[in-house]
């Protein structure tokens, strides 16, 4: 099974804290027939949570001929197994298993526990302080991205590519909800192969900021972008505005999920001059729909005059690959890191009947240049990864040469480090 439709939800609602609540216990006493009225009421919402989102994709996905899929016969498949599953977790393994018939990154739906983290996700709330995305192999582990400050997990001496492994039916899994004080079973194995079993109590703790500014580089601001939530733009332009012009600029898009489409045009606002075209977009309708920069950026008067430089990988998505492929394409930045993840279709969400959440591409998206970067992704300027061992220890290759390529002239920033070929 693969889960990478349930990326961006994973890697936003979980990059602040794994969540857990143990599975009610009902217990049925002598003579009553509770389990089977709860098994019905299951089947029941199982049906109604499938064929909202069968129904969905049939009348509203951007490509009305859904990339040649015969849908009927993958409702014929799935349906049966959707409404057997006994928990979330079953029901949203054949939603997603058909959607990824369509063979497409937006195309996903988040169970209700998915769904209500990324819905608190910048509130004070309860959680153990981790971030991990699934396998890309399908399989029923998760690889660990980040370990919060101070979180109860940093205490336990989690490290930064450990994995989650799900091995049982018992144990958890990110379908679940989490609650303060009510312990969590990990099932985790270290960097040496090493099981390490673990039982964690989550605590409440404040969110982490989506928006962060760091100025501790002399001659170098580092705007750092969780996602493209509401705000940045404004965000964006305060941080611009009264910045000397000698002052490089390196915003900050790795692991960054995407978001907004309005947030990303004003960041570009930012930086291009108005009204110029950066991109075009093509619904279900056919239409095409050109798309241009503002005019004004927050507190910015106009477009920003410093040199930029902007950081990506290989989980940089949507509108953090759309931005820094304008700004390429217009050779306003310099692009450094990694190639971007190439899901870069435009998606919106719609609330399940059990509280999950459906996304789906809504429409199609082409550069000004004439690149679709749908399953390409953007490539780098400059080639910098940034491995597992460089997360652990600190170190962040991928700055260190935007830094060290902003400092040159700009004719030269481009030759700084050519760009390897993937």
């Amino acid at each position: 099974m693969n889960f990478r439709r349930l990326l961006n939800a994973l890697s936003l609602s979980l990059a602040m804290g794994l969540a857990f609540v143990a599975a009610p216990a009902f217990a049925e006493r002598p003579g009553t027939q509770t389990a089977p009225k709860l098994d019905r009421e299951r089947a029941r919402m199982n049906q109604r949570v499938f064929d909202r989102v069968w129904s969905d994709v049939r009348r509203e996905y951007y490509d009305p001929g859904l990339h040649g899929v015969d849908w009927n016969a993958a409702r014929r498949t799935w349906r049966p197994q959707a409404l057997a599953a006994t928990d979330d977790r079953g029901l949203y393994r054949a939603l997603n298993a058909m959607l990824d018939l369509l063979d497409d990154d937006h195309a996903g739906a988040a169970p209700p526990a998915v769904a209500r983290r990324q819905d608190m996700l910048r509130q004070r709330r309860a959680m153990i302080g981790l971030s991990m995305r699934p396998d890309p192999d399908g399989s029923d582990g998760y690889t660990i991205e980040r370990v919060v400050t101070g979180s109860v997990a940093a205490e336990a001496g989690i490290a930064v590519g450990w994995r989650l492994e799900v091995q049982t039916e018992s144990e958890w899994t990110p379908e679940q909800d989490v609650i303060e004080g009510q312990p969590v079973a990990l099932s985790l194995v270290d960097l040496t192969g090493t099981r390490r079993p673990m039982v964690l109590t989550p605590r409440v703790m404040d969110p982490q900021p989506a928006f962060v500014a760091d100025r501790s580089r002399p001659g170098v601001v580092v705007l750092r972008v969780e996602g493209f939530e509401p705000g940045l733009g404004r965000w964006m332009g305060d941080q611009l505005a009264g910045l000397p012009a000698e002052t490089d600029v390196v915003v900050d898009l790795r692991g960054n999920s995407g978001g907004r489409l309005l947030e990303a045009e004003a960041v570009l606002s930012c930086f291009l001059p108005p009204d110029r075209v950066w991109a075009t977009r093509r619904p279900r309708s056919g239409r095409t729909v050109v798309m241009s920069t503002g005019a004004g950026c927050g507190g910015l008067a106009g477009p920003a005059a410093n040199d930029v430089a902007v950081l990506v990988d290989g989980q940089s998505r949507s509108a953090a690959e759309l931005t820094p492929a304008a700004l390429q394409e217009a050779r306003r930045a310099l692009v450094v890191g990694e190639r971007t993840a190439g899901a870069v279709l435009i998606s919106q969400e719609a609330r399940l009947p059990d509280g999950g959440r459906l996304t789906l591409s809504r429409a199609d998206f082409i550069t000004s240049g004439g690149v679709r970067l749908e399953k390409n992704g953007v490539q780098p300027d400059l080639v910098a990864p940034r491995t597992a061992e460089d997360r652990r220890t600190g170190r962040d290759p991928a700055l260190e040469a935007a830094v060290s390529a902003l400092a040159l002239p700009r004719a030269e920033q481009a030759l700084a480090t050519p760009a390897a070929p993937f």
